[in-house]
């Protein structure tokens, strides 16, 4: 039999490969899609390989995450039960498909994961194995018993790991869970389960990776200019560019125009979350539904898509018919739930993106923002497709041919007929 397991190197993953090598008697191959994890990827392939893989492949994603699956969900604003920016959400889809095409490729029997029965991530694992590959069968120990019988916590698992030799992070000292991508990390587990428990105090700042604390952030504010072509970020000028793009040496301004570097949506993504990064943006502490039906308690960071949401929030209200924000502000939630839920591939996401991608088409300009101590603040925004007119809104005189006043007085009798008549009702 031959599995290829979602693999990232970490404890529940290390230990799951050499679990299903064991179980199974399998040739166990490794994948892991690149989505930004960083120096987390430094030498997982060697270690994948001491820890029993046969083989394992490392899918150069970042690109096409942020492209295909980060742009579009941030054209609809998707923002699960108004706070969750859906960092782990639309990564599962992104992953599962890479690492299908993996499967199909090395003619795997099945492909595996990690995720537990409790969690959101096996549905949008299988769900999305569902839409893309039917054929191959979907192997979920945490849904043997056993598996969980073998494994009833983390500190079995960290025990198992120090017998089987595996190197592993996690630790009794600090057993929550990490999951990190080009668009959030996540924290999760240990003193995190406990709802009361305060993950601002300066006891847990070892524990954030992608940003500082408000309260260290600098004191001085910076501004951020973003350019926008239908709906995605292309573009950003702020002082200090040059030397911030020296800096990622993992991208590279493919141009300029006014002033703005152009960047690819991964480019875009890495000086966002940077900038974000270094004010302190992007922090948040919720209690979500998860799909399964429970709640549970996460710590996020998403610097750059919390700037990003501003910037492209705000240059919709210049740039947007009212009633077609209407409309598609009333698939938000709809929408957030299909990405949280594991429904990236459903036609019935297609379709509402389908709708969200015409309403973007007039999504065009520049964005002025300014970062301040955890704030994003909108500054400015610009745009030669604005609906905006000075001469109808402006409230000084001088301007009667662009609006008539006295209009408004019959617009106003006919809207009050109805409540009129509602009035005289005898009740």
């Amino acid at each position: 039999m031959k599995i290829v397991v979602a693999y990232s190197g970490g404890l529940d993953t290390s230990v799951l490969l050499t679990w299903l090598k064991e179980t199974y008697r399998a040739d166990v191959i490794a994948y892991c899609a690149d989505v930004g994890q960083g120096d987390e990827l430094d030498g997982l392939e060697e270690k994948a390989l001491n820890t029993g893989a046969s083989k394992c492949f490392i899918g150069d994603m970042r690109e096409e995450f942020a492209r295909d699956f980060i742009f579009p969900m941030f054209q609809a604003n998707a923002v699960y039960e108004g706070r969750y920016l859906l960092g782990t959400s639309i990564a599962r889809p992104c992953i599962a498909k890479g690492m299908l095409e993996i499967a199909l490729q090395e003619g795997a029997d099945a492909i595996a994961h990690g995720a537990t029965g409790k969690g959101n991530d096996q549905v949008r694992f299988e769900l999305s194995a569902a839409s893309l590959a039917p054929q191959v069968e979907v192997i979920a120990p945490w849904r043997q018993e056993r598996f969980r019988e073998q494994f009833p916590g983390r500190s079995e698992m960290i025990a198992y790991a120090e017998a089987h030799d595996i190197p592993i992070q996690a630790s009794l000292k600090k057993p929550y869970s990490m999951d990190r991508n080009l668009l959030h990390i996540s924290f999760e587990a240990g003193m995190l389960e406990d709802p009361w428990y305060d993950g601002t105090t300066e006891a847990d700042r070892d524990m954030y990776v992608l940003s500082v604390s408000p309260e260290e952030a600098p004191d001085q504010p910076h501004y951020l200019q973003l350019l926008f072509e239908k709906g995605n970020a292309i573009g950003f000028q702020c002082e200090g560019q040059d030397d911030l793009l020296a800096g990622l040496e993992d991208i590279t301004a493919e141009g300029e125009r006014d002033g703005y570097a152009l960047l690819s949506p991964y480019g875009m993504m890495r000086v966002l979350n940077t900038l974000g990064g270094q004010h302190g943006i992007g922090r948040v502490d919720i209690v979500e539904n998860r799909f399964v039906g429970m709640k549970s308690r996460g710590i996020y960071e998403t610097p750059g898509g919390t700037i990003l949401l501003a910037a492209h929030r705000d240059l919709e209200t210049l740039t947007m018919d009212r009633e077609a924000m209407q409309i598609r502000d009333s698939l938000i939630p709809k929408y957030a739930q299909l990405v949280y839920n594991g429904f990236w591939f459903a036609p019935e996401r297609l379709a509402l993106q389908a709708l969200v991608t015409e309403t973007q088409q007039t999504v065009t300009g520049e964005v002025r923002l300014k970062l301040y101590k955890g704030n994003v603040m909108n500054a400015g925004r610009r745009s030669p497709l604005s609906l905006y007119r000075e001469d109808v809104a402006t409230m000084e005189g001088g301007a009667e041919h662009a609006y008539n006043q006295d209009d408004a007085t019959g617009f106003i009798s006919l809207n009050a007929l109805r409540l009129k008549a509602n009035a005289r009702q005898e009740k």
